[in-house]
């Protein structure tokens, strides 16, 4: 490999009496020459969007080994959200994100690997390897695990927002306790990660665009054979990238990420997007901030019907010619870069160059130019009083964009949550559920439970909800997260009480509170900073060192 690194493995092994630690593991004479390749394998039988990894990681090792190179496998961690939300539990949501990317850089580093080829399937599987990928800048390539196929019932396509929907319909009479319980039994049908474009989806099809997995596989299902050919692919371009030297940094470009914000605003992607695209640029020296999603927003429309807020799911989007096939539209339209550049070395306009410049008559997931679902993006940053440094809401599907409401404050979302499910929540009411921020969750919990059951009384379109917290990718209505600054450390959501007016405009892209400044200020001398949550363990760490999310949540800025 003559463009090998210099690492301590590769260069100092043969004269250190570390080969004897190499050798009981496989390594012979020859193989310590070659480049040593790490599998960063995130199996587990925790969630179905891991537990068909194993099978990919063996699939990827034997195709690094039979490339010339040595692969050396090791485990990092997964928190199911689906299991987690709503509970305490999904405070260790968004911290895990860090935990996944320093145990990958911790190892990579450690054993001064050549590469790594990361494999993930759950939501913070993937920026969590793209954060340590950014740090390393060593040869890299991330391998999804793979979409779940959507369940079934009566014909209609299940997910697991419709479970969560499911308990609003029944709190408001709408089903009966046997339709919730088919809902539960039908929605997961086996290993993948959550069918919709919600957060898995939409940032494997980030990873895709940013050149570091491979053409297609960000949608491909979990349980299809070409989903187990496309690791195998993946590892024999992982050992060329090495021999090339084609590292991360040099694919994670300014206009690389622009390419990847208008994918998402193209084919309808999660809120999570804009926090994980924000921390992922910041790693890698990236100039990107908040205001630059409002700006591509205005420019892309969406172009694809997915769930949560559309008809479709991620294998429908896979059928009708994936995320290649949205570029193509995209690129033929002017909306994204060409001269980007791949793992393979390949650029955008000669990857796509065989991609149809129309997607197929027989399906009805990907639109026209011409013919979109929404003119603008979806993901529309909102600023104001209540948000000076800016929060997402999530507008798609939403039929009345503009709402003013007196604000019915909750301090956690298992307060709102159970005055939704005893019907106390009325059509024009803004819900605020704050200290719920990285901060003061700590953990930004995302706020599936409160959003669902609201559409799921039928409140979708009469009822408001903005948190400091965030949402899943499966939330949809007038919902707005991310309100920075949060309340834990003195944001204006933290000043504002029971029944103050509060206006919610996404057209004009507008969050504030009917106070004049002079009010605020003197409600700030009255507010005291609440104690921390936790005082030892990783929330407690987490907390301390936390930024901001109009940052991207990170917990390693410099100071």
């Amino acid at each position: 490999m003559s463009k090998l690194r210099s690492s301590a493995i590769t260069q100092g092994i043969q004269r250190s009496p570390n080969r004897s630690m190499l050798r009981a593991v496989g390594f012979r004479d020859e193989d310590f020459i070659k480049p040593i390749i790490g599998v960063a394998n995130g199996y587990s039988t925790i969630t179905p969007c891991n537990i068909g990894l194993n099978k990919l990681s063996k699939r990827a090792e034997d195709a690094i080994r039979a490339s010339g190179a040595m692969p050396q496998m090791f485990g990092t961690i997964t928190v199911s959200d689906g299991i987690s939300m709503g509970t305490k539990g999904m405070h260790y949501s968004l911290v895990s994100r860090e935990v996944i990317a320093d145990s990958i850089e911790t190892a990579c580093n450690a054993q001064s690997m050549d590469g790594v080829c990361a494999i993930g399937g759950c939501d913070k599987n993937m920026p969590g390897a793209m954060l340590a990928i950014a740090r390393m800048n060593i040869p890299s390539i991330f391998i999804y695990g793979g979409t779940i196929k959507p369940g079934k019932l009566d014909g209609e396509d299940l997910t697991v927002v419709s479970a969560f929907e499911a308990v609003g319909q029944l709190t408001s009479g709408k089903i009966s306790k046997k339709r919730l319980n088919d809902v539960e039994k039908n929605c997961i049908p086996g290993a993948g990660s959550c069918g919709g474009m919600f957060t898995a989806n939409t940032m494997s099809a980030v990873i895709e665009v940013l050149g570091l997995s491979l053409p297609h596989s960000s949608t491909m299902a979990a349980e299809d054979f070409e989903k187990e050919l496309s690791s195998e692919k993946s590892a024999r371009t992982l050992v060329k990238a090495i021999e090339k030297d084609i590292r991360p940094l040099d694919l994670m470009t300014r206009k690389a990420f622009e390419n990847a914000i208008s994918v998402i605003m193209a084919v309808g992607g999660s809120t999570n997007a804009v926090l994980h695209l924000l921390a992922i640029a910041k790693t890698a020296g990236v100039e990107l901030n908040i205001d630059d999603f409002e700006k591509i927003r205005q420019k892309v429309p969406v172009i694809c019907d997915l769930k949560p807020s559309g008809k479709y799911v991620t294998v429908d989007l896979h059928n009708a010619g994936g995320i290649p096939q949205v570029m193509k539209i995209l690129l033929n339209a002017g909306l994204i870069h060409g001269e980007c550049k791949n793992i393979e070395g390949k650029t955008i306009t000669e990857l796509l160059k065989d991609i149809p410049d129309n997607p197929p008559n027989n399906q009805k997931v990907i639109r026209t130019m011409d013919n979109p679902l929404y003119k603008k993006g979806h993901l529309a940053i909102l600023k104001g009083n209540l948000a000076i440094e800016g929060s997402v809401a999530k507008i798609s599907g939403v039929k009345n964009p503009v709402l003013s409401g007196p604000a019915r404050i909750f301090e956690s979302e298992e307060s709102c949550l159970e005055s939704i499910l005893k019907n106390k929540i009325k059509a024009g009411d803004v819900v605020v559920i704050r200290n719920e921020g990285p901060v003061g969750g700590p953990g930004m919990r995302e706020m599936l439970a409160p959003t669902s059951a609201i559409v799921g009384q039928g409140l979708g379109e009469k009822v408001a909800l903005i948190t400091d917290g965030r949402f899943s990718g499966g939330t949809y209505g007038l919902v707005v997260g991310h309100i920075a600054p949060e309340a834990a450390v003195g944001g204006n959501i933290a000043l504002i009480k029971e029944g103050d007016i509060i206006t919610v405009d996404a057209l004009n892209q507008i969050i504030e509170v009917s106070l004049t400044e002079q009010e605020l200020e003197i409600r700030r001398k009255s507010w005291k900073r609440p104690l921390p949550k936790h005082k030892k363990g990783v929330l407690a760490k987490y907390s301390r060192i936390v930024s901001t999310s109009s940052l991207g949540a990170v917990t390693d800025l410099e100071k």
